[in-house]
């Protein structure tokens, strides 16, 4: 009679170094997400936004005087003859806001929705312009927001909250995906569908519910469902090469560097250093930035966006079938059937 030997019940405990490594590592875990996610925020500050400043040529050199004197390296002046010239920009999303001294008295114009961080900063420049020491006594700037937010968020906060989901989102597809799902062409498909679907929902809630996006609903819709499809595409190309390494690095690559530094809480430009400019090479800067223009600017200013989401997308792709064609790939040495071993019996 065959006897099976029972599995023991009692482990040993671990030894203390590996308590020691555990703990280490969670340290330095810790450590990482405080630095991602706290030192955009806290050291972001206004240099190089880019303005525009209208007015004749003197007005226009006496207004940048006072802009460098208050805020040195604060602004990116472009210099256009007249109102109808700064609006423009501020339209294409070519510049921030602008500061209108065409007809005489100063006229501080905002694009809250661009940024209400930029506005904000931009509402100080007003009330210093209209000091007497900067413009001649009883001289007051008006303030004119040209792209408002909506009245039902008018500081942005559904739109700034919804960069985490969108990541999240496109994150839990390639999990779950990876773990539910047999075969690259179901798991491309399913994350496109869960895009598609993902969009009309998050779109819906945004702008029907919370009222916190304006303009086209399907123009909305496709900005949420590219930046989807962009993350999870490109997560789901690194795991089907990598596994669960590449799986890793598609998590960490989204959440620890692509969210805190996708900027659209604030601006790019607000960011510390490079990270700004880096933070809109990735999904979620791209699609924060994408999502403002169809929302807000009739599409203005999107292409880079879209370049960039559909060249995450296409990576993604590319890396599936790469993978794909690798397990297809026949085997060059003989095939050799191992026989089974027989089963010892005690």
């Amino acid at each position: 009679m065959a006897v099976q030997a029972q599995p023991a019940t009692d482990a040993s405990p671990s030894p203390w170094t590996a308590v020691a490594r555990a703990v280490a590592l969670l340290t330095v875990a810790v450590s990482v997400l405080l630095t991602a996610f706290a030192w955009p925020s806290i050291r972001s500050s206004v240099h190089d936004v880019p303005i525009a400043v209208a007015g004749p040529a003197p007005a226009v050199r006496q207004i940048s005087a006072v802009l460098d004197e208050r805020l040195p390296d604060a602004f990116e002046i472009t210099e256009v003859a007249d109102t109808a010239a700064a609006d423009q920009l501020i339209r294409d999303r070519d510049v921030y806001g602008a500061i209108d001294v065409s007809s005489g008295a100063p006229q501080v114009i905002l694009a809250t929705a661009a940024s209400a961080a930029v506005a904000q900063t931009l509402n100080g420049i007003a009330t210093a312009l209209s000091q007497p020491q900067s413009q001649g006594a009883g001289t007051e700037a008006a303030v004119r927001d040209l792209v408002p937010l909506p009245a039902d968020d008018p500081r942005g906060a559904g739109l700034a909250a919804g960069g985490l989901p969108l990541v999240m989102g496109g994150l839990l597809a390639a999990l779950l995906l990876t773990r539910l799902v047999l075969g690259t062409t179901r798991r491309v498909i399913g994350a496109l569908a869960f895009a598609v679907t993902g969009g009309l929902a998050v779109s819906a809630i945004l702008q029907f519910w919370l009222g916190s996006l304006t303009g086209s609903y399907w123009a909305n819709t496709g900005a949420v469902a590219l930046t989807v499809a962009a993350t999870s595409l490109s997560i789901l190309g690194l795991e089907s090469l990598l596994g669960y390494a590449g799986l890793g690095l598609g998590a960490a690559t989204m959440m620890l560097i692509g969210n805190p530094l996708s900027g659209t809480a604030t601006a790019p430009e607000m960011l510390p250093g490079w990270s700004g400019t880096l933070g809109q090479l990735l999904p979620p800067g791209a699609g924060g930035w994408l999502l403002r223009s169809t929302a807000f600017f009739d599409g203005r200013g999107a292409t880079h966006s879209i370049i960039v989401l559909a060249t995450w997308l296409t990576l993604g792709m590319l890396l599936c079938l790469a993978s794909s064609l690798r397990r297809r790939r026949p085997a060059t040495d003989p095939v050799t059937t191992a026989q089974p071993a027989a089963q010892a019996t005690v």
